[in-house]
């Protein structure tokens, strides 16, 4: 596929009509290519006359691809050699490990968990905020579909060394998270599990829905997508016995992540 050096072109995404400069062009067109395993970790790129050649671009346009790529932590390069894939270690998420009392005990939420088992930096920034529940929140909570509920919002950006590789959004009944230390950002050792055990929710069991979709445009710019990458959602509910407690709305990039479940044979 050829781009003119100096053409933008456009595509539809979402219904969205998105104009690319032909340096993004080049910089998604590799991204996708890593992402598929046509370049592994470690393995050289093309060069840049190579890629010049190829997308019909001058230099400095395929610089500005290569600059964009490495600001996302996809290549470095290195002096009088080229650009490489960068080594990146995909981000394990052990579900029966990250929800256990155990790791509540030890003052770490399921983020920090996976942190932990990582040995990478966590780091979260949290908006927290109120509003009438829709319609798939209440259903996932058991809450009467007929009648307005007011829902405990937290909005999260995780990442890990930096980079953002996780978008989260639970939802809690006003009535249990109003008021509490579940409404604040920061909730204290063990996360907001250990907070609703304290408020007297023993939790017992959690439901898990994971399935895999294109991302919307906000979670292609946060996750560094490109536009049509596919990340996995993962749709948590919390149970209190038969009460649900809280539903959780996670989406992360399908390249970075690993979903292990154990599952007993009995």
């Amino acid at each position: 596929m050829l781009v003119g050096a100096w053409t933008c072109l456009d595509r539809f995404y979402d219904g969205v009509m998105v104009q690319m400069k032909p340096w993004v062009e080049i910089a998604e067109e590799l991204r996708r290519e890593i992402g598929r395993g046509v370049y592994g970790p470690g393995e050289r790129l093309p060069s840049g006359t190579d890629l010049m050649s190829r997308f019909g671009v001058a230099r400095q346009t395929v610089q500005n691809a290569m600059d964009q790529l490495r600001a996302e932590g996809l290549v470095s390069s290195v002096a009088g050699r080229g650009w490489f894939v960068a080594e990146r270690k995909p981000i394990v998420r052990l579900a029966r490990n990250r929800l256990s009392k155990a790791e509540r005990t030890e003052g770490r939420g399921t983020f920090l968990s996976d942190a932990a088992a990582g040995k990478w930096q966590p780091a979260v920034t949290v908006e927290v905020r109120r509003e009438q529940a829709r319609e798939d929140v209440r259903s996932y909570l058991g809450l009467a579909a007929d009648q307005d509920h007011e829902v405990v919002v937290r909005d999260r950006v995780m990442r890990a060394d930096g980079e953002v590789v996780q978008l989260a959004v639970s939802y809690l009944p006003a009535e249990i998270a109003g008021g509490t230390r579940l409404e604040e950002a920061d909730t204290g050792p063990g996360g907001a599990y250990a907070r609703l055990e304290e408020l007297g929710f023993e939790l017992t069991h959690f439901t898990e829905v994971v399935s895999a979709r294109s991302p919307r445009p906000r979670e292609a710019e946060l996750l560094r997508l490109p536009l049509g990458f596919p990340v996995l959602q993962v749709i948590r509910v919390a149970f209190a016995g038969d009460r649900a407690v809280e539903v959780n709305y996670m989406t992360m990039g399908g390249e970075r992540y690993q979903l292990v479940y154990q599952i007993d044979a009995g």
